[in-house]
């Protein structure tokens, strides 16, 4: 029986070629895998049309966008996953998710190998071979971009002198990935750390000098979960599109920063997430009304750490796996709305009200109606500093 490998396939150059390669360098049979986590662009059957012109012996095409908006990005949302206190984890929020359904693929197909088409130099190539080895340890990867030297060049001519049916004279300047929860762009002239971004880089948003009127949606969740804009009830994959409409119209998630990658270098990179970016401002900020202060102190911890396994490439570790527990338990009374102002560029919470608070108006307000004892306030500064002060005795000070 001729062994099979099962292929990330885009549908773009690297991917097409990669068919073609695989089964006359390895003798394999491929079986093209696409994933729709709302990338946009090409429809899936146009895609899978393409993988079996280009050789593929089955295509396999996934309509993952609901699994990916409830089972990866509100997870993020609820961490308010954000790398580098910036970056709202666009690709490697979707690595794992497409590595589930290659690994899918391939017990289905019966086949050894998964290949993938990433460079050796990014984190990608990480997440997908991290993935499939924590969920079948006995699937052998290969990466013929990586492992084998291709490069464009080496790709187009493959393509040109098998008549595949790649148009390679559509080249993009940059690199560009890109999902529901947003879009990553790089390479290009955006390597020169001193050269500002253009505004063709950006798909998602409109320049945020534009002159208009602010929107003010209002956001209503239960425990943790987007369910309403406007007193509509929404999908968390219906939450994601109808922001990222709203807030990129306003120039809301771009950002622009120098990134520490998982192989040791340091990468500019152009990111475009503007629904992401409202749903965590807004989630952020009903936890601030809603969690405990030890729990909220002690949750800013776990989110770091629990972004930086995601962005690693660890999203089925055993760490990850138990802090999704404690981020999920930490949920159970973020319910309310928040009001955000969309303007400028920025996602601005205006308004907060929950049935579960802990403001208590009674004892913050300073006006007539103040519930707060003040006079055991002396007594309470006293004891709290008094480790200090015992300590300052014996230095000296």
């Amino acid at each position: 029986m001729t062994d099979r490998v099962v292929l990330a396939y885009s549908g773009g150059l690297d991917t097409s070629v990669a068919i073609g390669w695989i089964a006359e360098e390895i003798g394999a049979e491929v079986v093209a895998v696409a994933v729709d986590v709302g990338q946009g662009g090409e429809d899936l059957d146009s895609i899978r049309k393409r993988a079996l012109a280009c050789g593929a012996v089955e295509a396999v095409v996934a309509d993952a966008r609901d699994e990916y908006a409830e089972h990866y990005c509100l997870p993020a949302l609820q961490a308010n996953a954000l790398y580098m206190d910036r970056y709202p984890l666009v690709s490697a929020l979707s690595r794992p998710l497409i590595a589930k359904h290659l690994v899918k693929a391939a017990k289905y197909h019966g086949a050894s190998t998964v290949a993938h088409g990433c460079t050796g130099k990014g984190n990608d190539q990480v997440r997908f071979e991290v993935g499939i080895g924590a969920l079948a340890p006995d699937v052998d990867v290969i990466a013929p971009v990586r492992d084998y030297a291709w490069t464009r060049e080496k790709a187009i001519t493959w393509a040109e002198d098998r008549d595949l049916p790649i148009d390679v004279s559509k080249r993009s300047p940059f690199s560009v990935d890109q999902n529901v929860w947003g879009r990553a762009v790089e390479t290009g002239f955006l390597e020169d750390l001193w050269n500002a971004p253009t505004e063709d880089v950006y798909s998602y948003t409109r320049d945020p000098a534009a002159r208009q009127a602010p929107d003010e949606p209002v956001l209503t969740f239960e425990a943790g979960v987007p369910v309403a804009i406007d007193g509509s009830r929404v999908s968390m994959l219906e939450a994601i599109q109808q922001l990222n409409v709203r807030a990129g119209a306003h120039g809301i998630g771009r950002l622009d920063m120098v990134e520490d990658r998982l192989v040791g270098i340091k990468s500019r990179e152009v990111y475009e997430a503007p629904g992401a970016i409202a749903l965590i401002t807004a989630h952020q900020e009903l936890e601030n009304v809603t969690v405990e202060r030890d729990l909220a102190r002690f949750k800013r911890g776990v989110e770091q750490r629990w972004t930086e396994l995601v962005y690693d490439g660890l999203w089925f570790s055993p760490l990850k796996h138990a802090l999704d527990t404690f981020v999920a338990d930490s949920q159970r009374h973020v319910s309310g709305e928040i009001r955000l102002e969309l303007a400028g560029g920025r996602a601005t919470v205006t308004g907060r009200r929950s049935e579960a608070s802990l403001y208590d108006f009674n004892l913050a307000t300073y006006d007539e109606g103040d519930s707060f004892d003040q006079s055991l306030a002396k007594g309470f500064v006293q004891l709290w500093g008094l480790p200090s002060k015992i300590a300052a005795k014996r230095d000296g000070s």
